[in-house]
């Protein structure tokens, strides 16, 4: 087992084929991260000493020029051996929930449209996390995939609602290959964002694809928490055809649904507009709200797709 030392202070210990962002989590330690697959930097780290390899060949956001200045990607990097490395911790970025990896039987597919389903999986340990956070699936592919969890903890399952990408190997593997019954690695819980019932404001959620599934687990869980009774909650997806619409069959069970005031409301008989996501929702709405989007750009930003307000 590595033993990874942070200048300035502490450490930890890393076991073979783990990255060091991962280890560091799992030690409770704060540091910074956002997407754990390669894409956004937020992990990137300094290698004073020791070697370091990375789970993906080329992860978008590492550079030629990381290379040679010896900076790495916490969430990519698997040290060959003891190592020291420089890195600005973060209290606020220490895990709630201290990651953990588990194996878990798919128990159930839903299919939600024409290329989007629900996946169920049964847990082999705890099912702990907070309300829009999410977790890596292994499918044996070059690194793990985050998918968000749509249900809440509870249940001893963690589900997740895909949408299929076009030549994606991932969603590929899990659309074609993976069946009921099947056994892989959930990793997680991981992501800084999730519902905060203490936050005095009310809540927009904004979701695109994939990006449902974590606006559902958080309207669930604000919808059944007492401290946010009086908070109102307004939801939007964002989807490129009619075919593409699915929700509001998760939200209208909820508490409050169609009422006034606090609550969620059914869809507008009126036809869905088209047009940003974003310029719509804010001209809709009044009042300061705690906002969170999850999605592609694609799906919550340009000026042609469609925009169905699902709920309000």
């Amino acid at each position: 087992m590595a033993r990874i030392e942070v200048e300035g202070g502490g450490g930890f210990d890393c076991p073979p084929g783990e990255t060091v962002l991962r280890s560091a989590l799992r030690a409770g330690l704060g540091f910074p991260y956002a997407c754990n697959v390669g894409s956004c930097g937020n992990c990137r780290f300094e290698l004073r000493d020791g070697a370091v390899t990375q789970k993906r060949s080329a992860p978008p956001a590492w550079s030629e020029r990381d290379r040679k200045k010896s900076r790495w990607l916490g969430c990519q990097a698997v040290p060959a051996g003891d190592c020291r490395i420089r890195v600005r911790l973060d209290p606020k970025a220490a895990p709630a929930l201290r990651p953990e990896q588990r194996a878990a039987r798919l128990t159930e597919i839903i299919p939600l449209t024409h290329d989007m389903s629900e996946f169920a999986f049964s847990l082999q340990g705890r099912d702990a996390f907070l309300p829009g956070q999410y977790a890596l699936l292994d499918l044996g592919l070059e690194f793990a995939r985050p998918y968000s969890m749509c249900n809440l903890p509870g249940s001893g399952e963690w589900r997740f609602q895909v949408k299929r990408v076009p030549e994606g190997a991932a969603t590929k593997a899990l659309f074609e290959a993976t069946k009921p019954g099947a056994l892989v690695s959930l990793d997680g819980p991981y992501g800084h964002g999730y519902l905060r019932e203490d936050a005095p404001r009310d809540l927009v959620l904004v979701a695109g694809g994939s990006g449902l599934a974590p606006m559902v687990s958080i309207a669930r869980a604000a919808s059944a928490s007492p401290a946010l009774g009086t908070r109102r909650i307004d939801f939007f997806y964002g989807a490129r055809t009619p075919s593409d619409v699915c929700g509001e069959s998760f939200l209208r069970p909820l508490q409050g649904f169609g009422g006034s005031g606090y609550g969620i409301s059914p869809p507008s008989p009126r036809p869905r507009r088209t047009g940003r996501v974003k310029p719509v929702m804010f001209t809709t709405l009044c009042g300061a709200r705690w906002a969170k989007d999850c999605g592609s750009a694609r799906s919550t930003s340009p000026a042609h797709r469609p925009w169905p307000r699902l709920c309000r």
